[in-house]
C-alpha cells in the first residue's frame, strides 16, 4: 500500500476524490498505527510516521469510502500521571464520520486487569469487541435544501425518539420503523404539521454505547446518553448500518426541511461513553487520557464527575474545544440540522470548579459565524457545585425552563402559594431573563419531557413505577408534582378518567397560552404511558415507543391539542418578541397585560402573595402585540382573558369591560368539552380548570 505524508488538517478521515487523508490528535502518545480491516476482520497496520503539533497523520491514495479502519496508540501506562495508553486496544477515531457496528462487552475492553484495576495494563487485545469507523462519502444531492429559519416566538418544538416515534405506526413501512427514514415519511410530517409542530427535537443520535450492566441485563441505553463518536449518526436507527447512516440521516434532515420543519440535535459533549476509571477503553482514553478528560488533581487515577456519569471532558484543553466545536459545525454545515439542545450545558462552561457565566465554550460559541446563527439550547443544570443554573446563561441561548414545569404541575394540582411565580411563568419569565437583556423566548416551556412522567402518566401517577428497570425503582426523581386524581394508574372509574383529562386539558392550555416557546413530548398528544416509570432511559420496548392507535378519549385530546396550538399561532399576542411592559397602552386605556383577582379588581402585591390563593386571570389585550410584518407594520392579535382555578372548588370570575363596543365569548374550557354560550358579566370557572375567552367587538 502506498503511504504519503498526508496533511494534520482536518482531523479524522477525509475523502477527497482521488485517496484518504487521516489525522489524529494525541499529545502524549509516542507512537500511532492506523489499522485497516477487511469485511472478514483481517486487520492492516499503517504506522504515522509524521506528526504535526500533536497530530499524527498519511495519506494512502489507494484508500476509498468503505474502507473501515480504527488506531492502536503507544505511550506511557500511568494512571498516576493520568496516562492510559495501551496498544492492544482498538480505538474509534474520535472524528468518525460512521461508525459499523455495535460495541460488544468483554473484559477486553478494560485497560486494566479485573483482579486487579491498580495494577499492570491487561494487553488484552479487544479488537474483536470493537466497532470499526468508515471512511465515507460526503458528497450528497441537498438540491435547494434550506433551513426553515422559524423566528423563535413561532416556534413549537417536539421532543421526539428518533426509533420510539416510528416502532409503531401503521402507516409506515415495517422497514422504516424506528429509523431516519420512517421519522421523514409523509404521515409522521402530516401528523407533525396537523398538530403544528415547527421543530423536532431529537433525542441523542451521536453513536452511542449501552452500558455493560444494561446489556448483560437484556436492556440497553435507549435514550442514548452515552455518546462515543460526536461526528457518527447512531446506526441503529438507519436500515444500512455500514455507513448508510450518514445518507438516511440527510434523506431525513431534507424531507423535514421540505415540509418546513427544523432539525434540533439534542447532543452530550459533557461527558463519553467509557465512564469512570473502571470503565472501558473504547476511544479518548487510549488516545490521549489527560487531554481529553478532567482528571482529579489530587488523584489523575480517577475523574472529576460533573455529570453522575463517571467523567467529563476537558474543557480546558484546546483541542477538546475543538473536538466538540468542529462536531457542532459538522452537523450544521454537512448535515444541515437547525441547532442543539446541551444535555447538561453547565458542564461545558466549568473553567476550574465553578460556572462560569462567559466561559471559554461561551464565547468561542457566540463568536462562531455559523453556530451563533442557530437554536441554541441549553438544560440548565449538572450535579457539580452550584450546578442549577436556570436563567443565568448568556443572551443568544434558550433554556429548559425547570421552575416553569414545576411550577405549572404544582398550580394545578392544587398547591398553594403558587400565583405568584406561575404569572412570571405565563408572561414569559422575566424574572429570569428580562434583568440580562433577553427575551422571552429564552424560556423553552415544557410540563414533561423524556426525563420524568409522560404527560398521561404525570395526571396517573404520584409515586414513580420503575421496576422493569432493575434497579428496585431507586433509579428516576422522587418528586414529580404529579396527582392521580383519585387511584394510582389505570383505571375504568369515569369520574377519575374525566378528572385526568380536564389535567391534561389544563397543562397543554397553560402551555399554549404562555409566552416563551413552547416543547411538548412525543406522543403525549396521543396519551402515551410509560405505565409509571419516570425514568425509562433504558426500555427499547412498546414501554417508550409512541401509540398510535388512538381511543376517542386520545383523539378528543389530540384534536384540542391541535385547537390550542393553533389558537397560538394564529394570535401574536400569544408570541410576543419582548417582554410585556405593564404599561397602559396609547388609546386603549389597559394595560397590555393585567393580572385579576376573580372579582375583577386587579391584583395587589397581598393577592400573589396569599398562602391560600388557588385563582387569578391574565387579561391581554390585542393591541399588545408587538409583531411586525415584512414592511414593518404593527400586528395587532385578539384582546384575550385567561381565567385559571386551580383550587378545589368552582369559582366565578367577573369579566372586564372593554372601551370599544362588544363582549366577551368562551372559547376554551378545560372541564367541558364545548365551550360557549351566550355573553354575561361572570364566567365559572370549574374546580381545577382552565377558561380562555375572547373579546369580540360588536358589529
Amino acid at each position: 500500500m502506498r503511504i504519503w505524508p498526508g496533511r494534520p488538517y482536518p482531523l479524522g478521515a477525509t475523502w477527497d476524490g482521488e485517496g484518504t487523508n487521516f489525522a489524529l490528535f494525541s499529545e502524549n502518545a509516542t507512537a500511532v498505527e492506523l489499522c485497516l480491516f477487511e469485511p472478514d476482520g483481517r486487520e492492516a497496520r499503517v504506522r504515522l510516521d509524521d506528526c504535526d503539533q500533536f497530530v499524527w497523520h498519511c495519506y494512502l491514495p489507494d484508500v476509498r469510502p468503505g474502507q473501515l479502519y480504527g488506531y492502536r496508540v503507544e505511550g506511557p501506562y500511568a494512571p498516576g500521571e493520568g496516562h492510559r495508553f495501551d496498544p492492544a486496544k482498538l480505538l474509534v477515531d474520535p472524528y468518525a464520520k460512521a461508525i459499523a457496528g455495535p460495541f460488544r462487552w468483554d473484559d477486553a475492553l478494560l485497560g486494566y486487569d479485573p483482579a486487579d484495576p491498580d495494577g499492570a495494563p491487561s494487553r488484552a487485545d479487544s479488537a474483536p469487541w470493537v466497532p470499526r469507523c468508515v471512511v465515507v462519502e460526503s458528497a450528497f444531492s441537498w438540491g435547494d435544501d434550506r433551513p426553515p429559519r422559524t423566528p423563535w416566538n413561532r416556534t413549537v418544538i417536539y421532543e421526539a425518539h428518533a426509533r420510539g416515534l416510528t416502532m409503531r405506526h401503521p402507516g409506515v413501512p415495517e422497514e422504516l420503523r424506528g429509523t431516519y427514514l420512517g421519522l421523514a415519511m409523509d404521515p409522521v410530517l402530516d401528523h407533525l404539521l396537523a398538530l403544528g409542530v415547527t421543530a423536532v427535537e431529537l433525542m441523542p443520535v451521536h453513536h452511542g454505547v449501552g452500558e455493560r450492566r444494561l446489556v448483560e441485563a437484556g436492556l440497553t441505553n435507549y435514550w442514548n446518553y452515552n455518546s462515543i463518536g460526536f461526528f457518527a449518526p447512531e446506526p441503529r436507527f438507519a436500515t444500512d448500518a455500514l455507513g448508510g447512516q450518514v445518507t438516511e440521516f440527510k434523506t431525513m434532515v431534507k424531507r423535514l426541511h421540505h415540509a418546513g420543519i427544523e432539525v434540533i440535535l439534542d447532543v452530550v459533549y459533557n461527558h463519553t461513553a467509557e465512564g469512570n476509571h473502571l470503565g472501558p477503553t473504547l476511544a479518548f482514553r487510549g488516545i490521549d487520557n489527560a487531554s481529553y478528560y478532567r482528571l482529579d488533581p489530587n488523584d489523575p487515577r480517577r475523574y472529576v464527575d460533573f455529570t453522575g456519569c463517571g467523567n467529563t471532558l476537558n474543557m480546558l484543553h484546546p483541542r477538546t474545544i475543538q473536538l466538540i466545536m468542529d462536531s457542532l459545525r459538522y452537523w450544521v454545515l454537512e448535515m444541515h440540522v437547525d441547532g442543539f439542545r446541551f444535555d447538561l450545558a453547565p458542564a461545558l462552561a466549568r473553567e476550574l470548579y465553578e460556572m462560569e457565566r462567559l466561559g471559554t465554550f461561551f464565547d468561542i460559541i457566540h463568536q462562531d459565524p455559523v453556530l451563533s446563527q442557530v437554536k441554541l439550547i441549553a438544560e440548565p443544570w449538572d450535579l457539580g457545585p452550584g450546578g442549577y443554573q436556570v436563567g443565568n446563561f448568556p443572551g443568544g441561548w434558550a433554556e429548559w425552563n425547570g421552575r416553569y414545569r414545576d411550577t405549572v404541575r404544582r398550580f394545578w394540582r392544587g398547591d398553594a402559594g403558587q400565583l405568584a411565580e406561575l404569572g412570571y411563568r405565563l408572561s414569559g419569565s422575566s424574572d429570569l431573563y428580562g434583568a440580562a437583556g433577553r427575551n422571552p423566548h429564552a424560556s423553552i416551556n415544557f410540563v414533561t419531557c423524556h426525563d420524568g412522567f409522560t404527560l398521561g402518566d404525570l395526571v396517573s401517577f404520584e409515586h414513580k413505577h420503575n421496576e422493569a428497570n432493575g434497579e428496585d425503582n431507586t433509579d428516576g426523581a422522587p418528586e414529580n408534582w404529579s396527582a392521580n386524581w383519585g387511584v394510582e394508574g389505570a383505571t375504568e372509574d369515569p369520574g377519575v378518567l374525566a378528572m385526568r383529562d380536564r389535567a391534561r386539558r389544563n397543562f397543554v392550555a397553560t402551555l399554549a397560552l404562555s409566552q416563551g416557546v413552547p416543547m411538548l413530548l412525543g406522543g403525549d398528544e396521543m396519551g402515551r404511558t410509560q405505565r409509571g416509570n419516570n425514568n425509562a432511559y433504558c426500555q427499547d420496548s412498546e414501554l417508550s415507543w409512541v401509540d398510535w392507535s388512538l381511543a376517542p378519549r386520545e383523539r378528543a385530546f389530540l384534536d384540542f391539542t391541535r385547537t390550542l396550538l393553533r389558537l397560538r399561532q394564529e394570535n401574536p399576542v400569544l408570541r410576543r418578541r419582548g417582554f410585556f411592559s405593564g404599561r397602559v397602552l396609547s388609546g386603549a386605556g389597559t394595560k397590555d397585560v393585567t393580572w385579576l383577582r376573580p372579582d375583577g379588581r386587579e391584583m395587589t402585591e397581598e393577592d400573589w402573595k396569599a398562602s391560600d390563593g388557588h385563582a387569578f386571570a391574565m387579561l391581554v389585550r390585542g393591541e399588545g402585540s408587538d409583531e411586525r410584518d415584512e414592511r414593518g407594520q404593527p400586528i395587532a392579535g385578539d384582546s384575550l382573558l385567561v381565567c385559571l382555578n386551580g383550587g378545589a372548588a368552582p369559582r366565578a370570575f367577573a369579566l372586564p369591560r372593554l372601551a370599544a363596543p362588544g363582549a366577551w365569548h368562551a372559547i376554551v374550557d378545560t372541564a367541558h368539552a364545548d365551550a360557549g354560550g351566550p355573553p354575561s358579566d361572570t364566567v365559572q370557572a370549574a374546580a381545577y380548570s382552565l377558561v380562555l375567552l375572547r373579546w369580540e367587538a360588536a358589529p
